[in-house]
């Protein structure tokens, strides 16, 4: 917790985004790398800037959390003044769009649906309704982007199936599908058909990312807890080795691997 954190009114906080507003459209009329910027030319430092906030959020860094949260409502700012240069829509377009499906998919909030405080349930009228309002998504799994990360995407495919009945009865059950993937995985390994091999494999991982949303666990996030991990024993490893004078190309497994245990207990609480 943030103890100078002050709370502010929402005329101060109207006041701040009317300064971000402000500020955007006199950088669009007067700067020479902002005014040449188009959709297209800033899209890669968008996803840069998701990641971004998606890393400071891993890290439960809360400052570092809303330094990537104004980096990502600047890119917001940005295309809406683009779009308004345009006349196909501004910040106010973008607001009431978004006011207006959040009502629209909230009836247990702002109607009169009862869900009985069942989130499932409140996750099932989600996509129901996705489906039904005026340019939202015309298939379940229309509403997933081609470009999410692999895991990701998997994940949220998963979740969008599962949403409308399509998914195991009993959490149980997948285990015999990981264990039937893992099978198929290595009876074309032992073909060695590379072709077959790379498809069983995304079988493999497409189940065991539905394990995981069974089992309430983020895939992406608990893989990268993984990567931090083993980043965090290499860089041991590494940094040990150095010390001593050696070469990490020079070393046996077996050395490799004693100081890795000892990393082990060094550099994780």
């Amino acid at each position: 917790m943030n103890k100078s954190y002050k709370s502010h009114t929402n005329e101060e906080k109207l006041a701040e985004f009317e300064r971000l507003l402000e500020i955007m459209k006199r950088l669009r009329a007067e700067c020479p790398w902002d005014s040449e910027q188009t959709f297209e030319s800033i899209r890669s430092n968008t996803v840069e800037e998701t990641y971004e906030l998606s890393d400071a959020i891993l890290d439960s860094d809360m400052q570092l959390i809303k330094k990537e949260l104004g980096d990502l409502l600047l890119h917001i700012v940005f295309y809406s003044e683009m779009g308004s240069e345009t006349k196909d829509f501004d910040i106010y377009d973008v607001c009431k769009a978004i006011n207006e499906k959040l009502i629209f998919r909230h009836p247990h909030v702002f109607g009169d649906t009862d869900v009985h405080g069942d989130t499932l349930k409140v996750l099932e009228n989600w996509e129901t309704l996705k489906l039904k309002e005026k340019g939202g998504n015309k298939t379940v799994l229309g509403g997933v982007p081609n470009s999410l990360p692999t895991l990701i995407k998997a994940y949220r495919i998963q979740e969008k199936a599962a949403s409308v009945g399509f998914d195991w009865e009993y959490r149980e059950q997948v285990w015999d599908k990981v264990k039937e993937e893992i099978a198929e995985l290595q009876s074309e390994i032992d073909e060695m058909d590379s072709d077959k091999m790379e498809a069983e494999f995304g079988d493999v991982f497409f189940s065991l990312v539905n394990t995981a949303r069974l089992y309430d666990i983020n895939p992406d996030t608990a893989l990268e807890r993984t990567n931090k991990k083993f980043i965090s024993r290499f860089n041991y490893l590494e940094a040990e080795t150095l010390a001593k004078g050696k070469n990490l190309k020079e070393m046996t497994l077996a050395e490799m691997d004693e100081i890795w245990e000892e990393g082990k207990t060094k550099t994780e609480p």
